[in-house]
């Protein structure tokens, strides 16, 4: 079997890889990029193609999917400048609320 071949993997394996890829390309990552990608999520998650055997089945690992679908920078970044200032703010002025009623008890 030549390097490269998709012929061990499933059917659903081979829709995943396409339906990852297509995330990338969204994102703007070029097609041969995001098709590595891809192949290497599905190899990560699934163990790489499925193979016959008594035994050989293992459970996916679904940390892989889970990382690639992050929100990320995306939110920090579609605040304003006065919001990510204000944030802070109101995280320090909450802990000393909460400080000050836990010495009251």
């Amino acid at each position: 079997m030549p390097r490269g071949d998709k012929s061990a993997y499933t059917e659903k394996q081979k829709r995943m890889a396409k339906r990852i890829e297509a995330g990338y390309e969204d994102r703007g990552i070029a097609e041969d990029e995001a098709t590595r990608r891809a192949w290497a999520t599905v190899n990560a998650s699934d163990h790489g193609g499925k193979k016959s055997g008594s035994g050989r089945g293992k459970n996916p690992n679904r940390a892989p999917s889970k990382k690639g679908g992050r929100i990320g920078v995306a939110a920090s970044s579609a605040r304003t400048a006065s919001e990510r200032s204000t944030s802070p703010k109101k995280t320090a002025m909450t802990q000393k609320r909460h400080a000050a009623n836990v010495k009251k008890k």
